[in-house]
């Protein structure tokens, strides 16, 4: 079996947000995991797509234009395993 396309998306929110926004993720089709975190970024999303293009497309299109998102770094995943 082929695995899909997949990318983690480290994400930024303006100070207070980080509820609404992990709310708003979770509900963007092939967003599969949204974990608030400390540190450099405030959120971390597991996304998965059809394509790369159409993983490209999420990211830019749906993610980044939530209003209170302030910025986003995304790591396309090459390689991954599961216990």
């Amino acid at each position: 079996m082929i695995a899909m396309p997949a990318a983690i998306v480290l994400i930024n929110t303006e100070i207070g947000t980080e509820s609404e926004v992990m709310n708003t993720l979770i509900n963007i089709d092939g967003v599969k995991e949204v974990y608030e975190v400390y540190g450099m970024y405030d959120l971390i999303a597991k996304v998965e797509a059809d394509s790369h293009e159409l993983l490209r497309e999420m990211v830019i299109n749906k993610i980044r234009r939530i209003p209170q998102v302030r910025g986003t770094t995304t790591m396309i995943v090459i390689h991954h395993l599961k216990k």
